[in-house]
């Protein structure tokens, strides 16, 4: 696991709380689709960058 990945997994898991957090104080749907869709993306860059797939 290098640097990188890491970064983008934990910065993707930090989107998801707000996501989570957002949804429980009822705030707009397009912005937590947008929070999800965010934190999707960065934690699937996290684990495609890490070296198991080789």
């Amino acid at each position: 696991m290098n640097g990188l990945s890491t970064v983008f997994i934990l910065v993707g898991l930090f989107l998801l709380g707000g996501v989570f957090s957002f949804w429980k104080q009822q705030m707009s749907k397009s912005l937590i689709a947008v929070l999800a869709i965010g934190s999707a993306l960065c934690l699937v860059a996290g684990i495609l960058r890490l070296e198991v797939w080789n």
